[in-house]
């Protein structure tokens, strides 16, 4: 029996202790039970559960595999960037530099070949360009629009979010998986009509 190499292996197994600590990183949306805020290992989780459910909304050819890898991959750099709140411009002014450093720093821990092809993916998530990219972002916007919902307006009413920047926020939705944008329309149109998002 050939052993791994182990300089790879304590590479990659370092990388997975890593991960574990997005487990700490907590998002503003909270549980639909709203007992507590989820962190984000959970919600990219979810966003997975939520591709592999929802493929069939996706532009047609979309390579589920890569999605997975993605939607798995695009939060790890929050361990060290943390979770910038999507309606806080003040905070988001520094955050894709904030991103890079992480991305750098936490990719690096693998074997070469490896970091370079996840931060790959992390890069080409951000960018949103590919069907696979627009499509995980796409359910990357839905989840928490869902959590808001279902949360009576969570963090929506808690920082008095209106439908104009719920609006532009979920428009990644639009062109990431077409068939489910009237659905979001309506629920933003149903949220206002309860009260849940600001006027």
């Amino acid at each position: 029996m050939t052993l791994p190499n182990s300089q790879r292996l304590t590479q990659q197994l370092g990388f997975i202790t890593e991960l574990d600590q997005l487990k700490l990183v907590l998002r503003q949306t909270s549980l639909i039970g709203a007992s507590r805020r989820e962190n984000s290992a959970e919600h990219s989780w979810h966003l997975a559960v939520m591709a592999t459910v929802l493929l069939e909304y996706a532009p047609a050819g979309t390579d589920l595999t890569r999605v997975l890898e993605m939607l798995l991959l695009h939060d790890v750099i929050e361990i060290d960037a943390g979770d910038t709140f999507c309606y806080d411009a003040q905070a988001n002014l520094d955050k894709a530099a904030r991103e890079q450093i992480a991305a750098t720093r936490i990719f690096g821990l693998l074997p070469s070949d490896q970091g370079v092809r996840l931060c790959g993916l992390w890069e080409e998530f951000e960018a949103g360009e590919t069907a696979e990219a627009s499509f995980a972002n796409a359910l990357d916007r839905l989840q928490p629009l869902l959590h808001n919902f279902y949360t009576q307006g969570g963090t929506w009413r808690a920082h008095n979010i209106n439908r104009t920047q719920v609006l532009e926020r979920m428009r990644p939705i639009e062109r990431g998986a077409p068939p489910l944008w009237p659905y979001v329309l309506n629920l933003i149109d149903e949220a206002c009509n309860l009260g849940f998002i600001a006027a």
